[in-house]
């Protein structure tokens, strides 16, 4: 459900991500600026041209609103479109709460790593030492749950989930349930011996840290992740939860999850119905997320996601060895290809840039630092995905990206 041609989050079939991506949330070469553009010297865009930037694509992607944040060392420029709710609502502002999808996925992964460093679980580790009833539980390990090499079935492609989110939005999903869709399916491979995005590998993780720290994960994320990081405008909300902090921006979502469930994309009629005028997008913001859990379920604000995605790259969150660990941990999701986006554990390399992307229905959102030449990028939209199963925030950051790596 999640439009993704290109990258790779959080996403139902319907809505392939971006990271969450024709559901499966591959990641793909087109998801990451070219290699040219990432070897170029870079030119930050000034305010003027991160605006013209951003209406452009706001514009072709039929966007209510985003926003754009760019740090570099001569300061911070930001651009903003639209407003929080179609056709009305109050301007968009860089204060504003999303959901950020898949980006979820990098608390999950460093609160991980920073078990691994206390001695509490080993990446090696089999996931069986800590939960019961995994397929292939005795082979998989941590590090492959990390880096999407466990061969575990990602359960947001199931049509149970999708017909679901349709017809019962409100519903209020727990891990569990989550993991015993996950598990009536045949995993893809053995583990090790593929990559498939996955969001089945994060729940677990969630679980297994719900365990280590002997309290809930909410509780670990605002103790290991928020305070520590300066995080004063992120959530992570109860399983009930359907709201978001003020001020927030609404989510916008075309068509249904069983619609797009094999392609993102809309028919093309639906399409040229939506490009007219005569077709809206539901609002989603108020549907229940507490499918995504550990794997999407997070809210945040761009000056947050920026000052996170500063974290994870320089590794101010985790000792120097387990940093230098989890950077070399990443490798192309596709071995054809070497060029493609990077994954790793909870991480991704995307261009220049490390950081992730998320997307669930109706919020799509790109984070990247690049700690060598000190520059960051945060952009969001509030509908997602496009009505050609593109992620409208990743696609736009992707172009930016480029002009100020080009040449």
């Amino acid at each position: 459900m999640l439009g993704a041609v290109a990258a790779f989050g959080l996403i139902v079939s319907a809505c392939s991500d971006s990271g969450d991506e024709s559901s499966s949330a591959d990641i793909s070469a087109s998801s990451s600026p070219s290699s040219a553009a990432a070897a170029g010297t870079v030119k930050p865009l000034d305010q003027a041209a991160l605006q013209a930037a951003l209406d452009e694509g706001a514009q072709e992607f039929l966007l209510p609103g985003a926003v754009a944040l760019l740090r570099t060392p001569s300061g911070t420029v930001t651009a903003t479109y639209g407003t929080t709710e179609r056709d009305g609502g109050t301007p968009v502002s860089l204060d504003d709460h999303v959901r950020i999808g898949s980006n979820t996925k990098t608390w999950t992964a460093t609160v991980t790593l920073q078990l691994a460093q206390e001695g509490k679980l080993a990446v090696t580790d089999p996931v069986s030492k800590y939960r019961a009833g995994v397929p292939n539980g005795d082979n998989i390990t941590i590090e492959q749950l990390l880096n999407m090499r466990s061969g575990l079935y990602n359960y947001s492609e199931t049509p149970q989930v999708n017909e679901a989110l349709d017809n019962d939005p409100q519903r209020v999903w727990t891990p569990d349930e989550l993991l015993a869709i996950a598990f009536e399916n045949q995993p893809y491979f053995p583990p090790g011996e593929g990559y498939h995005y996955s969001n089945t590998n994060y729940v677990l993780l969630g679980l297994i840290a719900e365990k280590l720290d002997d309290k809930p994960l909410a509780e670990v994320y605002q103790d290991r992740i928020f305070k520590p990081a300066g995080l004063t405008s992120t959530v992570f909300p109860e399983l009930p939860d359907t709201s978001l902090p003020d001020p927030y921006s609404h989510g916008y979502f075309y068509g249904t999850n069983m619609l797009t469930i094999n392609d993102p994309a809309l028919p093309e009629d639906m399409q040229a119905a939506a490009k007219n005028g005569s077709l809206a997008p539901a609002d989603v913001t108020n549907n229940n997320p507490s499918w995504t859990w550990a794997a999407g379920g997070g809210i945040s604000t761009a000056n947050d996601l920026a000052t996170w995605a500063e974290a994870l790259a320089d590794g101010k969150m985790l000792d120097q060895q387990m940093q230098q660990q989890r950077m070399a941990s990443i490798q192309s999701s596709d071995p054809s290809n070497p060029s493609a986006a990077g994954y790793g554990w909870g991480l991704a390399k995307m261009g220049p840039m490390y950081g992730h992307t998320g997307e669930l229905p109706g919020y799509n959102s790109f984070m990247g630092s690049d700690p060598e030449n000190k520059v960051t990028l945060v952009v969001w939209a509030n509908l997602a995905p496009g009505v050609n199963g593109q992620d409208p925030a990743t696609t736009i950051a992707r172009g930016i990206i480029e002009k100020m790596y080009a040449g």
